[in-house]
């Protein structure tokens, strides 16, 4: 199963990170590649994105479930292909170093089934921890952008 999982420590309070991510309008549009999303409630939503997989480019469509809201350490999700065959689930999760230091862990799971399956996995292997520590950092860098800090 491609997956990638990567850690920050951010300059900011846990709560903080919370305030942010709890909101999905947030991070959503940091996913790289974004073209859009849709809320459809508190714990569904879909995403679109143009994903590179080296030899193509492709508009993914996905739909996110959110299973658990963990204030304020986390969020664990479920993805399903809408426009692909595709599965797979991540969190975000913020652990306390102190009063106004955070480590925030990204993690992202995808497997693609079917036919191609075998072969886009082996594209995705790569793809997937890039694009797990790209969101990440990209999350980590908005954070610090609108919370002002001095870096």
């Amino acid at each position: 199963m491609p997956a990638g999982t990567h850690s920050v420590a951010v300059p900011l309070d846990i709560n903080t990170i919370w305030e942010f991510v709890k909101d999905m309008n947030n991070w959503a549009p940091l996913v790289p590649g974004y073209i859009e999303h849709e809320i459809i409630n508190e714990n569904e939503s879909t995403w679109a994105f143009k994903g590179d997989l080296g030899f193509m480019k492709k508009t993914v469509k996905l739909k996110i479930d959110i299973r658990e809201w963990n204030e304020p350490s986390g969020v664990i999700f479920d993805l399903t292909g809408m426009s692909d065959n595709f599965k797979g689930g991540g969190y975000f999760k913020a652990e306390a170093i102190s009063d106004t230091e955070t480590t925030m862990t990204g993690n992202l799971d995808i497997t693609a089934g079917g036919m191609m399956g075998p072969m886009i996995n082996q594209i995705l292997v790569k793809f997937v921890p890039q694009t797990a520590e790209e969101l990440t950092d990209a999350i980590v860098a908005k954070l610090i952008e609108v919370n002002k800090v001095e870096i």
